[in-house]
């Protein structure tokens, strides 16, 4: 976990590009159960999550989305992406295209300072 508050939680997934996971604090499947206080906040967070994945990382490409087909649960995923990680173009949990040519700097660095400004 790298932020939480009333509203929503932000969890760090495990990959080899940087991904990070925002999820409502109330167990509720779509995201039009969420009231304006959370769209207002996940969206918030969703902005501040992508602006500084491309300052830090100088990502090809931020990919957003939310789905919840195993995990009903409204959540966002936000991943940087590049054209050298082992996935790209294809979605990070699709069919691998290569061995990762990645040389990016440090995720716990920016993970602590995503906590930070958020």
């Amino acid at each position: 976990m790298i932020y939480e508050n009333e509203l929503v939680s932000v969890e760090i997934e495990s990959s080899e590009a940087p991904w990070v996971k925002i999820f409502t604090k109330r167990k509720i499947k779509e995201f039009s159960e969420c009231t304006p206080e959370e769209k207002i906040e996940i969206f918030r967070i969703i902005d501040i999550t992508e602006k500084s994945m491309l300052e830090y990382f100088n990502a090809d490409k931020i990919n957003i989305a939310s789905f919840g087909n195993v995990l009903p649960h409204v959540h966002w995923h936000v991943m940087a992406r590049f054209e050298q990680d082992s996935y790209f173009p294809e979605p990070m949990w699709g069919a691998k295209q290569r061995e990762s040519q990645l040389d990016l700097p440090s995720f716990e660095v920016f993970f602590i300072q995503l906590g930070e400004q958020l």
